[in-house]
């Protein structure tokens, strides 16, 4: 005849198993994120919406590859910056204040408090 198993029995060792379980699971998470795992990404509602017509101003350096009216149309967090000669560089956004323009324009922005972008290639760009 099988053993009779009951709620009494089973019980206990459940909630031993939750006991142990859950808060070794937080310690493993919280320790990963200590570490340096990647972290949930930022809401797109986060974001700069950047897309439109800017004014480059030298800073110090002149606006050469951008001229002094510079465009960027923007999806999401990718970007394509054309600059008055018509050269266009992919770019993407890469949190909610940096950006990253390969191609000929090849330079890092950061978008300041007040949306301009000071671009590592030594120029301002403000929207229009």
């Amino acid at each position: 005849m099988p053993k009779k198993t009951t709620i009494r029995t089973v019980l206990p060792a459940a909630a031993t198993a939750l006991l142990i379980g859950l808060p070794c699971s937080l310690a493993l998470t919280a320790t990963a994120l200590a570490q340096g795992a990647a972290k949930p990404a930022e809401p797109a509602n986060m974001q700069a919406s950047l897309s439109g017509t800017w004014q480059c101003k030298p800073n110090p350096d002149p606006c050469n590859w951008s001229g002094a009216s510079p465009s960027i149309s923007q999806t999401g967090n990718a970007l394509q910056i054309k600059g008055d000669n018509g050269a266009t560089a992919d770019a993407n956004m890469t949190s909610a204040t940096t950006i990253s323009a390969g191609g000929t324009f090849n330079s890092f922005g950061i978008v300041r408090p007040d949306k301009s972008v000071d671009w590592s290639d030594g120029t301002t760009w403000t929207k229009k």
